[in-house]
């Protein structure tokens, strides 16, 4: 009898096909074998150890071409390709764990359209390749796949097996904060500072190795670094800039003093983030407390949070010295309580003018900003400037000395001593006030310097630089202003201490240093100069490095505050 093969070759020689009359035949005799076939290959798919390995690689290469169809892109580049000479020995050891593990490998991370190629692909990835079987481990951890189901990842991945193994080894943070995976983020603008601002990096804090990293970091010892990144407004994009600070508007030509970001030497300052700040501080009142350069810090802060949103404009004093915003979505309210001295001081008038000399009640606050105390949830108090006139210094009916009178029969004292007995009395009052809320938040914000050259205000002095000075262009021990600075902070931590008893809180933001290097942030001539004649180095422009203060005001109210 002919074969069944000679038979289909004789009927389809020359490639004329011609009917098989007969094959019906044959019937009987294919069934029992295709049956028989199958029983035999089932039993060996069941209990062959790597059934993987009778596949020949072109049946491999049909796998990864027709099985996954839409995970194709992840698949790396050599598997892709054809190999007629390598055949399974390039094949990753991996792979030959069989097809069940191959195929459960890639379908569980081809959830997203071309997450599996990224993700393959990312410095990342290949960093952890280069331990054997690292892919394979990773890749089935319970990190990546709760990393690839939803965009709330963050959340998770520190609860993670992943996670808690690296939390075992000292300044993980840093190495973390270090490693290609972090790098990789920072391809996008501002994706490292909506990383370190976000809850999942706050998170961090809980851990013991990175509350001592946390201490350690000074964020007001630093430098500025050029950095050139779009500014978060513009003098076009916030419309409640005050003429005297709007510097671009009055004639100022360079933008570099706007290139600079603060640097603390051993962490990152946060960029200011308008919708985390709002979300910190919603249903709550604010108030900057002290005189012009506080309001210069409450304009900038407006004028960052603007920009998330817009505020409604619900007071203002006859003299525009006292002035709230509310913010409606966030039910928060933001204002600037006017005080030269924060306690109560006096001008002297002679023949109805002013005379430049002023009496100041050591021992009385100025009530102006203390009766609003009670409605406070964050008070922000600043002095400095208004202390370097002519004062004569009072303790209830008693002149106690004076400031630059050199009169006799008072005992002479220094800026330094009047401005610690003013800081003193504002902290006592608030320690003591009954009715505050027991929520109360006390920030002092510290001196901030002027940078008068070639002259004081009066005498033609003037602030022309366009970049900042260097850390070894500032000398601390000899800088008047510092010294103010740290009567300042002793206050301070006098207060906190007292205050730490009852409950209060009480937290520093130290801008001192970070602003004796930027005498090219103040608007100089770029201001009212032909109106009121000489040179504005005390202020700062808006937009300018003030607003650095308030990525500082925030980092604080999250650390020192105790505010998440």
């Amino acid at each position: 009898m002919k074969s069944l093969s000679t038979l289909f070759q004789q009927k389809h020689q020359y490639g004329k096909r011609q009917r098989c009359p007969n094959i019906g035949r044959l019937v009987p005799f294919m069934l029992p074998l295709v049956f028989i076939a199958t029983i035999f290959s089932t039993i060996f798919l069941l209990y062959s150890p790597n059934p993987l390995a009778i596949i020949s690689k072109e049946g491999l290469d049909s796998f990864f071409r027709h099985e996954q169809p839409q995970g194709l892109d992840s698949v790396p580049e050599q598997l892709t390709k054809e190999q007629p000479q390598a055949g399974l020995d390039s094949v990753p050891e991996q792979l030959m764990q069989g097809h069940d593990s191959v195929e459960k490998q890639f379908q569980e991370h081809d959830q997203h359209p071309d997450q599996k190629s990224k993700f393959l692909n990312s410095p990342f990835f290949q960093e952890h390749d280069q331990h054997p079987d690292q892919k394979s481990k990773f890749l089935n951890s319970p990190f990546f796949q709760e990393h690839d189901q939803h965009p709330d990842q963050k959340s998770k991945f520190l609860n993670s097996p992943f996670f808690q193994e690296h939390d075992q080894h000292p300044d993980q943070k840093s190495k973390f904060l270090n490693s290609p995976f972090f790098q990789e983020h920072d391809q996008h603008p501002d994706q490292k500072s909506k990383f370190l601002n976000s809850p999942f990096f706050q998170e961090h804090d809980q851990h013991p190795d990175q509350k001592k990293k946390d201490i350690k970091c000074d964020l007001f010892k630093g430098h500025w670094v050029r950095e050139s990144r779009e500014h978060l407004y513009t003098n076009s994009s916030c419309a409640t800039i005050p003429e005297s600070k709007n510097c671009f508007k009055h004639g100022r030509k360079d933008r570099h003093f706007l290139n600079w970001r603060w640097k603390p030497d051993e962490c990152e300052l946060p960029r200011m983030d308008a919708k985390t700040f709002l979300q910190m501080v919603q249903q709550k009142k604010m108030a900057f407390i002290g005189d012009s350069v506080a309001r210069n810090h409450f304009e900038s802060l407006l004028c960052l949070l603007s920009q998330e949103e817009i505020p409604k404009d619900v007071y203002k004093d006859s003299e525009d010295r006292f002035r709230t915003w509310y913010f409606p979505r966030h039910d928060f309210t933001l204002m600037v309580l006017w005080s030269k001295f924060l306690v109560a001081g006096e001008e002297r008038m002679i023949n109805g003018t002013g005379s430049g000399a002023f009496d100041v009640q050591m021992d009385k606050v100025d009530i102006n900003w203390a009766k609003y105390l009670p409605d406070i949830d964050y008070a922000i108090i600043s002095a400095g400037h208004w202390f370097f006139r002519l004062l004569y210094l009072h303790e209830g009916e008693n002149i106690t000395g004076c400031v630059y009178c050199n009169e006799p029969n008072v005992t002479g004292q220094n800026v330094d001593f009047a401005l610690r007995m003013a800081i003193r009395a504002a902290f006592n009052y608030i320690n003591e006030c009954k009715n505050c809320s027991a929520h109360l938040v006390t920030l002092l914000r510290t001196f901030a310097p002027a940078h008068f050259a070639n002259g004081f205000w009066n005498t033609g002095g003037n602030c022309n630089r366009t970049a900042p000075f260097g850390e070894k262009e500032i000398d601390l021990g000899s800088s008047f202003d510092w010294q103010v600075r740290n009567v300042q902070v002793e206050e301070y931590e006098r207060a906190k201490k007292v205050g730490e008893k009852q409950g209060k809180r009480f937290g520093v933001v130290d801008v001192t240093r970070a602003m004796l290097m930027r005498p090219d942030g103040h608007p100089g001539e770029h201001w009212n100069k032909w109106k009121e004649g000489y040179n504005d180095c005390v202020h700062w422009c808006i937009p300018g490095p003030v607003d650095t203060w308030s990525e500082l005001f925030m980092a604080v109210l999250r650390k020192e505050a105790g505010l998440t």
